[in-house]
């Protein structure tokens, strides 16, 4: 999907433009493994979520401001506190209503996960902590993760993408598993259960 190319794209060159107190970080220069994981996650997006997240990409190029470098930053709010009341002031402000309805999302995510873990241990071995209660400075889980994605968003993306997520409850649907197949079959796996058979 070209879109999808075109997100990662652009998120991979503001990508390239973090700043880490220990200069270029591994991951920075590993891009393969980059676009496979952002591929496994958008490809379960839709057409107007895709679109309008990628109208956020452009905007913040246009106006010199890296999302990507903003989703670290907002990590650090528990991986490392000290730092982050350095910089908390340069970051766009969240309302109340928009964290709330965050927390809610989030709240559901993690659950997916959690219920994914049971599911396939062996996978899940290999994926971040679950909660933001297990953060470190240098391991931050997916809850925190997930919270510094979700500041980066528009307005306009953000409703998308809990209308995206309501949808995905309603047709009991769990998008953990969605997005980590699409991983496994980009490394050649025929399904989780293989996968999940291979590392066991």
């Amino acid at each position: 999907m070209s879109k999808i190319k075109d997100i990662i794209d652009l998120e991979w060159e503001m990508f390239q433009n973090v700043r880490n107190e220990g200069g270029t970080a591994d991951c920075q220069k590993d891009q393969e493994t980059f676009r496979i994981m952002r591929y496994s996650q958008f490809k379960t997006w839709n057409d107007e979520l895709l679109e309008s997240y990628y109208q956020d990409l452009l905007e913040g190029k246009k106006c010199g401001w890296n999302l990507i470098m903003e989703k670290y930053a907002r990590m650090m709010e528990t991986t490392a506190p000290k730092k982050y009341e350095e910089i908390a002031h340069i970051l766009p402000p969240i309302d109340a209503q928009r964290k709330e309805l965050m927390e809610v999302v989030i709240g559901i995510q993690v659950k997916w996960m959690e219920n994914f873990a049971k599911e396939y241990p062996g996978l899940s071995q290999n994926a971040r902590h679950v909660h933001t209660f297990e953060d470190q400075e240098e391991d931050t889980s997916f809850e925190t993760y997930l919270r510094g994605e979700l500041c980066t968003y528009s307005d306009h993306t953000f409703k998308l993408y809990c209308e995206f997520i309501l949808n995905l409850v309603k047709q009991n649907q769990n998008l953990t598993k969605m997005t980590i197949e699409n991983t496994v079959k980009l490394y050649g796996y025929e399904s989780l259960y293989n996968a999940e058979k291979k590392i066991k």
